[in-house]
């Protein structure tokens, strides 16, 4: 068992192994993430949470990297919370961006943490929103949360991130992907990276056209701006650095930073609901009367939904709809 008030106060202090320990924690699902939680509550809300999506081969983790040293040079202390795919053997991470961001890996004010997806959909792992509270719980000043990199799926960052960042490349067929449903419905932020390869001028332009045939915007609504970028050479850095200062700005002003960060709190207060309940429910899943629905069901007695309301009123009685039909 963990003293979790001890590993708490230690992360506040900015010690790399008690975050980590704590993360382990959150990951592992451990019986004491309910404490771990209740000692984080009080400590969260400070840190600006960016997460940055795309296709794979964009440079995500190159510009990560650069955002980490323009905020560090800032003074900020700065955590990356990389989502990798999932090892179909070990369930681990497979790609290691922490890697590709060693630059950083002795700096005591950087914290970078590699997490597996474990097979979960939309390009972050399960267990990233409470890995998120830990690193604002632990005096972040900035959280970059960076995606695997699956394409038009990974829609769910916009959910856990305050500013969300969609990066392009020319070249790799992403003024196609901007004519399509999917991450580029979800940008506060394009980013155009690669910019000194061919091409980058027409991708900006096209993903410009794009923006302009959505959604019809007010007189003070916020426009994604489009920053070109070569990630590598430190090239445009410091505009996208303004890009996202002056979203957090806008967002602060008219109050739609508290407005995200109340849905990202009832999103995470679901999710863990509905866990419990799946949990439950399998629970069950060997149980006679289980077995009986279902014989119910094949044999016409019942319509699934009305096994479904019995099943519900095993589990917490009264939370059957009751207006199915038998």
């Amino acid at each position: 068992m963990q003293d979790v008030p001890a590993l708490v106060a230690q992360a506040r202090e900015g010690r790399p192994r008690a975050v980590a320990r704590l993360i382990s924690l959150v990951e592992g699902a451990s019986p004491q993430l309910r404490d771990v939680m209740a000692a984080l509550a009080p400590l969260t809300g400070n840190a600006y949470v960016v997460g940055l999506t795309g296709s794979p081969g964009v440079g995500k983790s190159t510009t990560t990297s650069a955002l980490v040293s323009a905020y560090r040079a800032a003074g900020k202390r700065v955590a990356v919370l990389a989502v990798d795919p999932s090892s179909p053997f070990s369930g681990g991470a497979l790609l290691g961006d922490r890697i590709r961001m060693s630059d950083h890996a002795s700096d005591p004010g950087v914290y970078i943490r590699s997490m597996a997806t474990r097979g979960h959909l939309g390009g972050l792992a399960w267990a990233a929103p409470q890995a998120i509270r830990v690193l604002d719980a632990a005096g972040f000043d900035l959280v970059l949360v960076e995606t695997v990199g699956v394409g038009q799926s990974e829609v769910e960052i916009a959910a856990q991130a305050d500013t969300s960042v969609v990066l392009l490349a020319p070249g790799m067929g992403d003024g196609i992907q901007a004519a399509k449903a999917g991450i580029l419905e979800i940008g506060d932020l394009y980013v155009v990276n690669k910019a000194d390869r061919d091409g980058a001028d027409a991708t900006a332009r096209e993903l410009n056209h794009m923006l302009g045939l959505g959604e019809a915007r007010s007189a003070g609504d916020w426009r994604p701006p489009i920053v070109k970028t070569v990630a590598a050479k430190g090239v445009g850095v410091d505009d996208l650095v303004d890009a996202l200062e002056k979203h957090r700005g806008w967002m602060e002003e008219r109050g739609v930073l508290a407005e995200r960060r109340v849905a990202r709190a009832a999103r995470e207060v679901e999710t863990i609901a509905v866990t419990a309940l799946r949990s439950r429910i399998a629970d069950l899943s060997g149980d006679a009367r289980t077995g009986a629905l279902a014989a119910q069901v094949v044999g016409g007695e019942l319509s699934p939904y009305a096994a479904a309301d019995v099943l519900l009123d095993a589990i917490a009685p009264g939370s059957g709809s009751g207006g199915a039909a038998g």
